[in-house]
C-alpha cells in the first residue's frame, strides 16, 4: 500500500487537462455553430492526430508503439461509443441535465476503482468527492431547465459509464506502456475509425452531414478544439494516469466545468453570478483536500503486459 500526496508535477498535468477540456468544449461552440456534431467529432479526432503526429516527430518518439493491444482499442470505448452514446442523449435532455449525469463519472470511478483496482477508497475522499460533484452540479445547473426524455437520460448515464470503465482499465494497463503519446494516438485512430463509420451510416439514412456553409472561423475552432479537447487532454491525463490512482485523479473531472467557465469569462466575456462563485468555492475547497491529504491504493499498481499478437 503507498501512503502519498499527489506529486506536483501529476497535479499539474492534470489541471492542464481540466483546462484543455474546458478551453476546447468553448472553443467547440463556434464550430457547433456550422457543424453538424457527428460531422464535428472526426474533423477534431483528425486534427488531434495530427497534432501528436506532429509532437512524437519533434520528440523522436516511434509511431507505432509496442505496448498491450487492448490498450489502444479502448479509444473505441472513450472518446468513441462514449461521445458517441452522449451526442444521441444530448439531443433529448437538457445541457443542464446533461451536467448533473455526468457528475456520476466519479462517483463510478471511485465504485470501480475500490473493486477493480483494490484502490484504498477512505471516507473522507467518498466526502470531498461528494462536495465536488455538489459543487459541480451548484456551479453548471440551470434552475430553468426544460423537462427531459428518458431515454435520453439512459443513454447519457451508459456514455458516462463508458467513460468511467475506460478510466479504470487505462489506469489499470498504462504503466506498462512505453510512451503515454503512442497510446493516445493509437485510441484516438480507433475512435477516428468509428466517428467516421457513424457518419457514413447516418449520411447513407438520409441524415444532414454536410454544413450549409463553413467560414474560416468555424473550420479554426473545430481543429483548434480537436488539438485542446483530445491530442492535450488525454495527453495530459493519461500522462498523470500513470502515477495517480483513479480515484484520486478524478480531481480533473471537477475542474473542468471551472475551467470551461474561466475560459467563457476570458473569451466571450461571460459572468459568474454568486451561485456559480460558490460552485468554484466547492470544488477548489474538495480538490486541495484530495491534492494534500495522502492517500494510495491497495494491491499491484501495474500488471504485467502481455506479449502481442
Amino acid at each position: 500500500m503507498t501512503d502519498r500526496t499527489i506529486a506536483r508535477g501529476d497535479v499539474v498535468a492534470l489541471v492542464l487537462a481540466a483546462s484543455c477540456w474546458g478551453l476546447g468544449t468553448v472553443v467547440s461552440k463556434a464550430a457547433l455553430a456550422e457543424l453538424p456534431p457527428l460531422t464535428l467529432f472526426p474533423i477534431q479526432l483528425a486534427s488531434s492526430l495530427a497534432v501528436l503526429v506532429i509532437l512524437m516527430r519533434n520528440r523522436r518518439v516511434p509511431i507505432r508503439g509496442s505496448g498491450r493491444a487492448l490498450l489502444g482499442r479502448l479509444g473505441l470505448l472513450n472518446p468513441g461509443i462514449a461521445y458517441a452514446l452522449s451526442l444521441v442523449g444530448l439531443t433529448m435532455i437538457s445541457a443542464s441535465l446533461s451536467v448533473v449525469l455526468w457528475a456520476l463519472e466519479p462517483l463510478m470511478i471511485l465504485v470501480l476503482a475500490a473493486w477493480f483496482l483494490h484502490e484504498r477508497v477512505t471516507p473522507t475522499l467518498v466526502a470531498m468527492t461528494l462536495l465536488a460533484v455538489t459543487g459541480m452540479i451548484v456551479l453548471a445547473v440551470d434552475p430553468t431547465s426544460e423537462a427531459d426524455h428518458l431515454v435520453g437520460v439512459a443513454l447519457t448515464v451508459a456514455g458516462v459509464a463508458c467513460c468511467a470503465v475506460y478510466t479504470v482499465l487505462v489506469r489499470r494497463w498504462i504503466p506498462d506502456a512505453p510512451e503515454t503519446s503512442q497510446v493516445v494516438l493509437q485510441q484516438q485512430a480507433y475512435a477516428l475509425a468509428l466517428a467516421v463509420g457513424l457518419v457514413a451510416i447516418v449520411g447513407l439514412v438520409g441524415g444532414a452531414m454536410v454544413p450549409e456553409r463553413l467560414t474560416p472561423v468555424g473550420l479554426a475552432s473545430a481543429i483548434g478544439s480537436g488539438a485542446l479537447y483530445y491530442a492535450g487532454a488525454y495527453w495530459f491525463y493519461l500522462g498523470a494516469l500513470r502515477h495517480v490512482p483513479a480515484s484520486r485523479a478524478t480531481i480533473a473531472f471537477y475542474l473542468v466545468p471551472v475551467a470551461g467557465l474561466a475560459a467563457g469569462a476570458l473569451l466571450l466575456g461571460e459572468r459568474l453570478d454568486v451561485r456559480q462563485w460558490f460552485g468554484v468555492a466547492l470544488i477548489l475547497v474538495s480538490v486541495l483536500a484530495i491534492v494534500r491529504r495522502p492517500g494510495g491504493e491497495t494491491g499491484p499498481a501495474r500488471v504485467q503486459a502481455a506479449p502481442e499478437h
